[in-house]
């Protein structure tokens, strides 16, 4: 289990290996999920390394809105909004958080469930 920076986000960040990126800024990266689990399904990232929202402190408070903002950008970039779509993070490996750097995902483009699995 890696953290922080050292985790392949923070490659995806420095474009240390390749990645489908969809949206940018100076704050926040948004790329597909090499995974996906529906049509659409857009990892957001901040670029700063914050483990997960449980590792957020009050000063990451800007960047965790401009997370959110950045989710509702990619949704419509990808046309989700008419049907509507999920935004989802998890945190700790019990709640299946695999890479240790907190990541919003976007998913849509298909029903989907409510209970997820």
């Amino acid at each position: 289990m890696t953290h922080g920076g050292d985790t392949i986000f923070g490659k995806i960040i420095r474009k240390e290996i390749p990645a489908q990126i969809v949206y940018e800024t100076d704050r926040v990266l948004a790329f597909r999920d090499i995974n996906p689990v529906a049509p659409v399904h857009v990892l957001v990232i901040p670029k700063k390394p914050i483990e997960s929202v449980a590792a957020a402190v009050a000063t990451d408070a800007e960047i965790l809105g401009e997370l959110l903002i950045a989710a509702a950008e990619v949704a419509r970039q990808e046309g989700l909004e008419p049907g509507g779509y999920r935004v989802v993070t998890n945190i700790g490996a019990d709640a299946g958080q695999t890479v240790f750097h907190l990541h919003l995902h976007v998913i849509g483009g298909r029903p989907l469930l409510w209970p997820p699995g």
